[in-house]
């Protein structure tokens, strides 16, 4: 059996956070370990699933694209970074707890481009990394590192778009200047991973964008036996009730500077 659907942006991260949670790694860290949640409205969504919290979606998040240019969330209404250990919500700060992490531990970043190879592009609006300065000793520790990402960002080529950024080569701008990481070690999640996760389908990306409403909307079909196409549809037809992502504000005096110059 065969289906064929369209999935708006939020819905999609709606997707994506409850394939990522049924993964053994972050199952096992829920147990026993740490888990990492960096800023980033997809994550958002996964903190929701894993600990039944609501959250302003909008806000869970320090650098955003939005209203067609690159910035930073109201620094007033900015949510913290979420640390669970052992499956509880702790006080810690993000960057400070993940000093301590081992090879059993779980960080998850979202991500701001992906490519064919499932190298993930994480831009930098801070000139020392930002969250990201933590990449290396994760990788040196073995860290799991997960990257949940909507299709809606796939691009022709991680290195390329790295290579081609840096905040002191942009010249003139519209929003921030920016640098990328290009991450190639991370478990990447899409909705095809998260549909595969969730049910024993095969899901394929067919085709991206629409309009009133469904810019950046992936189209997908899955194929398996009728039983699990009929659960798949019943998730997606409940993903259709999630409600759009709001709260997204950008305030240019987080910057320092005026978005066109």
């Amino acid at each position: 059996m065969k289906s064929l659907f369209t999935l708006k942006s939020h819905e999609s991260k709606r997707l994506i956070a409850k394939g990522v949670s049924q993964l053994p790694e972050l199952n096992q860290a829920l147990k026993e370990g740490k888990i990492a949640l960096a800023g980033g409205t997809t994550n958002g969504y996964i903190a929701e699933e894993l600990t039944g919290q609501q959250l302003e979606k909008g806000f869970y998040t320090a650098g955003i694209i939005t209203e067609g240019v690159q910035c930073t969330t109201s620094g007033h209404e900015r949510l913290s970074p979420m640390l669970l250990n052992n499956g509880k919500v702790t006080q810690e700060n993000l960057m400070d707890a993940v000093k301590g992490f081992t090879g059993n531990d779980v960080f998850i970043k979202g991500a701001n481009a992906l490519d064919p190879d499932y190298n993930a592009g994480v831009l930098l609006g801070s000139d020392v990394g930002g969250t990201m300065s933590i990449y290396p000793l994760l990788t040196a520790r073995g860290c799991h590192l997960i990257i949940p990402v909507g299709r809606e960002k796939l691009i022709p080529s991680v290195p390329e778009a790295s290579e081609s950024l840096g905040i002191d080569t942009i010249d003139k701008r519209i929003g921030m200047a920016c640098g990328m990481l290009a991450i190639t070690n991370g478990k990447v999640i899409t909705e095809v991973e998260a549909l595969e996760l969730l049910f024993d389908v095969k899901a394929t990306h067919v085709a991206s964008g629409g309009i009133h409403g469904s810019e950046g909307a992936c189209t997908f079909t899955i194929e398996g036996e009728e039983d699990q196409i009929e659960k798949a549809f019943n998730l997606i037809k409940e993903l259709k009730k999630e409600p759009a992502l709001a709260g997204e504000r950008k305030e240019c005096s987080q910057c320092g500077s005026p978005c066109d110059r």
